[in-house]
């Protein structure tokens, strides 16, 4: 029999090559298509008896096996169902054949059966239900190459392992490091992955198959251990086992701490650690798979694939880039201004492999950029994460210049200058002045219009913003602004730089705030006139942290600094005039940076108290000076609701305002940007699971109690009466 997915190669001792190569993927991932001929073949190959053993190998240079194809996933969802729970079991049905050679425990224990041997040969990725495929094989072998990476990721986007990834972990590595390794869905290296146990042998790259076959020639009859009368679960078999017990009150309440019961997967988790461990290991994968299709069947998971995986993919992969341009091939950057957000920049752009000229107003200046990666890199040489070697090559890749004759050769400018438009209209003059005429000039402003810069500009056309976030080495988002005369070059340069520096990218609006600062001030605002009104800060600070927000609206704006927000709020003034549209946190604001000298973390005090190397202490108990502590605090869930919403109201607004251009862009950016809860999917994710018309209520109330902020867009109220959907 032949196989799409998979081709057989059978040696003179009958020893079956099996190399898996899905078509029309990049990469093997396993699809409806590979689990029907999955199933067929663990049929063919215990009853075949010219077939004495098996290595699966991959015939993909990238890896082993990433997976499933979550495509497939992404729109799954209602009732559990008996007959989704059987097509579920169909993978993990094929994964035991193989495993049991088709025998009955009954005929294993009693009779002495045992199967062929299954190896599995792993060089490159072997990820989810790539890697599960090699834990149901007896003998696995990784090449020693850092390309080699084991793990089960599925928690990351809201599944468990559905293929026994738990139950074999578990039965292989004991449930301490099992459940790091499915809860964390972190990766592990061979050797590591052969110290814990998960792995048999670490070999040359290269090698993998013939040590998988020298090994199947050794054994030619074998069982998992699991399938051994005898077995115990490395530190303590079964859930009763007083080490057991100990490990499941810890760990569950250590996961609960973490997740704060957002992540319904990281329980289920937990549950087929628990259920399994007591039950023989055909019922515990019975148990694994309801768990993985009830996850499956949630919204959680859902949207985190949509979002997380889909989404983000497309985004990554260009997906708002003008088809029409030609790949541009951008090897030397120029990023003028060596302050905090320039030496970021310059680090990644290095980091990426491309050569960067880090211009500024002086050499000592532009220097910073220099020390800026070496503390970086340093650091990874200490750890390490890299050689010195290989530090002193990326440290090479950046030249320190204060001569714009230096900046003649590049390929792209990345502006990262003061915020001030007379210093910014300067630079543009002078780099252009001596660059390439096709030479695209990105800004990183975060707050001045880009059209306004462009205006600076003899080529406008060839002028876009590119906003980063700080640290820009750890964030993972880049705003990509095209102004009304920006072309289709400017935005395919902005995309092909993007791909080579792995940020998420999505397009916004050249409007005043792009798309992040106009969600994120609504935000800390609001904790900040709750603040006012006389709620306990540890009870805002305490919501943010059970809604799944990773930092406290009090603690992130003593990081961002409450200076920062006042200079914008009085610059915001300025322009703005008459039009000027009140927050009601502006005495609050300039009382905190002006009068009481708390403007933040990086001065030493705001919201929090912080000791001399700036370790953030405890919140600043005078507050309640200036503003008394309510008798009856409000509820969590009321506070809880006013931080959700205060999130929400504005990117339903710049949503309904074109600000991004569709749902996923503005999900995307809120989750990287801003650290909106990813098993939300996203504020536009949370409505349409929520329903619009919900969305709609809740905001109309809270608008009628606190303010119009919260109102809804009319666009909102049209989609409501109308039953539609965001997605």
């Amino acid at each position: 029999m032949s196989y799409k997915n998979f081709s057989l190669n059978i040696d003179a001792d009958g020893i079956v090559l099996a190399t898996i190569d899905v078509p029309d993927q990049t990469m093997n991932v396993i699809t409806p298509d590979f689990i029907e001929e999955l199933i067929k073949f663990a049929d063919e190959f215990t009853q075949n008896d010219d077939m004495t053993g098996l290595i699966w190998a991959s015939g993909k240079a990238n890896g082993f096996m990433a997976g499933a194809d979550l495509t497939m996933m992404s729109d799954i969802g209602g009732d559990i169902t008996q007959e989704g729970v059987d097509k579920a079991m169909g993978l993990s049905k094929a994964f035991r054949k193989f495993e049991t050679g088709g025998y009955s425990p009954r005929q294993i224990s009693r009779e002495g059966k045992k199967a062929k041997p299954v190896a599995a040969a792993i060089e490159g990725l072997a990820l989810g239900g790539g890697l599960e495929i090699a834990l149901a094989a007896h003998y696995r072998v990784a090449a020693d190459s850092p390309a080699v990476k084991l793990g089960l990721p599925e928690v990351l986007v809201g599944l468990l392992p559905g293929g026994g990834g738990t139950q074999r972990t578990m039965r292989l590595l004991g449930l301490q490091n099992a459940a790091v390794m499915c809860t964390q869905g972190k990766n592990l290296d061979p050797k590591k992955a052969k110290a814990q146990g998960l792995i048999h042998d670490v070999v040359e790259a290269g090698t993998t198959i013939e040590a998988a076959k020298a090994w199947i020639k050794a054994n030619p009859k074998t069982l998992s251990p699991w399938d051994i009368r005898g077995f115990k679960i490395p530190g303590g078999s079964g859930a009763m086992n007083p080490k057991s017990v100990q490990f499941h009150m810890a760990a569950n309440a250590m996961a609960m701490e973490q997740t704060k019961g957002n992540y319904p997967a990281v329980q289920a988790i937990m549950s087929c650690f628990y259920e399994g461990s007591i039950v023989p290991m055909d019922k515990a994968l019975e148990i694994e798979v309801k768990y993985f299709v009830k996850l499956l069947s949630g919204d959680v998971s859902k949207n985190m694939i949509r979002t997380l995986f889909i989404n983000k993919g497309a985004a990554e992969k260009g997906a708002q880039r003008p088809a029409s341009v030609p790949a541009l091939d951008i090897k030397k950057v120029g990023v003028l201004g060596a302050g905090l957000m320039g030496s970021g920049i310059a680090h990644v752009t290095a980091k990426a492999g491309m050569e960067v000229i880090s211009l500024d107003r002086t050499l000592e200046d532009a220097q910073k950029s220099i020390a800026y990666t070496k503390k970086i890199l340093d650091k990874n040489v200490k750890r390490g994460r890299m050689t010195q070697d290989k530090a002193d090559a990326f440290l090479a890749r950046i030249t320190p210049t204060d001569n714009y004759d230096d900046l003649k050769d590049v390929d792209l400018i990345i502006e990262a200058v003061f915020e001030r438009p007379d210093v910014k209209a300067d630079v543009i003059k002078k780099t252009e002045a001596v660059i390439g005429q096709n030479v695209v000039f990105a800004s990183n402003t975060s707050t001045l219009p880009i059209g306004s810069l462009a205006k600076h500009s003899s080529r406008p056309d060839q002028f876009i913003g590119m906003h980063f976030f700080s640290p820009v080495e750890r964030m993972p988002l880049l705003e990509i602004i095209p102004h009304e005369g920006t072309g289709d070059v400017a935005l395919a340069a902005a995309f092909d730089y993007n791909r080579k520096i792995r940020k998420t990218p999505i397009v916004v609006k050249d409007v005043r705030g792009f798309f992040t600062n106009q969600v994120f001030p609504p935000y800390v605002n609001e904790a900040s006139l709750m603040v006012t009104e006389g709620v306990n800060p540890a009870l805002i600070e305490n919501c943010a942290a059970i809604l799944g927000l990773p930092i406290g609206p009090l603690a992130v704006s003593d990081d961002t600094t409450l200076k920062l927000g006042y200079d914008i709020m009085k610059s915001t003034q300025e322009e703005m005039g008459d039009k000027y549209v009140p927050t009601g946190t502006e005495d609050f604001m300039t009382n905190m940076v002006t009068k009481w000298d708390r403007a933040g973390r990086r001065f030493g005090a705001g919201f929090y108290n912080y000791d001399e190397n700036g370790k953030r202490l405890d919140l600043w108990k005078g507050m309640s000076e200036h503003y008394p502590l309510l008798d009856e605090q409000p509820s969590a869930d009321t506070v809880k609701e006013r931080l959700l919403y205060a999130l929400l109201a504005p990117t339903a607004r710049t949503y309904a305002q074109g600000v991004v251009p569709d749902p996923q862009s503005a999900d995307l950016g809120a989750i990287f940007g801003l650290g909106f809860p990813p098993y939300t999917g996203g504020p536009l994710s949370y409505i349409d699971t929520i329903g619009i018309d919900t969305y709609v209520e809740i905001s109309d109330r809270l608008a009628q109690h606190y303010g119009a902020r919260f109102s809804p867009p009319v666009k909102f109220r049209e989609m409501a009466k109308a039953g539609e959907t965001l997605y």
